[in-house]
């Protein structure tokens, strides 16, 4: 069942509103939508790129009917205090996951993801965190020295090593969702990450010439503080 039909079947509808992330997954916002609930957007932990419950508790209001939470990257959010704030404030909290990959695929990816932390510098690594599956692999790009996120990008592509940009615009940002609110952590992590692959069909050779195009660039950048 999807998220729109579950809250629909929550009760909630006109004159409710969904706590929803703006990084990213536009498609809740729209579920929230489609529900005939108004979405609102709280701000998320720089670590996760998940829903931070405190910025969730401070967006609650007396229409506030539930919160949706999105798991990104591979790292799940911070689902318990979630559920304990919904109980005290008798909210829905649902849970909008990612796909699940088999287990071999993960532990390659894993194993990716510590040869690049270790060897990049320059550029914010993941903080790994418990069951950290890496479905993409996301750095910071910091914003205080040259070149920024989206040269970095280009220069990084240039040396044949496929990047992307996970968030380009927010959703609070977007014409059909724009709010005027503050979410200075989803704007930084809009601005600043860039995903870089860690596959698990890529070769020793691919990765470290992943990490010898990115620590290139990395001396022109100041370390993110």
């Amino acid at each position: 069942m999807g998220t729109a039909a579950l809250l629909r079947a929550a009760g909630v509808g006109l004159g409710d509103e969904v706590v929803v992330p703006a990084f990213g997954n536009v498609e809740v916002a729209e579920a929230v939508a489609t529900a005939g609930a108004l979405p609102v957007f709280a701000d998320i932990d720089p670590a996760t790129y998940c829903l931070d419950p405190a910025a969730v508790d401070a967006a609650l209001t007396p229409r506030t009917a539930a919160v949706v939470a999105v798991h990104r990257f591979g790292l799940p959010a911070d689902i318990g205090t979630l559920h304990a704030l919904g109980r005290r404030q008798g909210l829905l909290v649902l849970e909008h996951g990612e796909s699940e990959a088999p287990y071999d695929e993960i532990a390659q990816r894993r194993e990716r993801a510590a040869f690049l932390d270790a060897r990049l510098r320059g550029v914010r690594t993941p903080e790994g965190g418990v069951g950290h599956t890496y479905q993409q692999y996301v750095v910071r790009v910091p914003g205080n020295g040259r070149p920024d996120r989206d040269a970095f990008a280009r220069a990084v592509r240039s040396k044949g090593v496929e990047c992307r940009v996970p968030v380009k615009t927010p959703v609070h940002r977007l014409p059909d969702f724009r709010r005027c609110v503050s979410l200075p952590e989803t704007e930084r992590a809009a601005d600043e990450t860039l995903a870089l692959p860690v596959d698990a069909s890529l070769t020793k050779r691919e990765m470290q010439r992943i990490a010898a195009a990115c620590n290139a660039l990395g001396g022109l950048l100041q370390p993110a503080g």
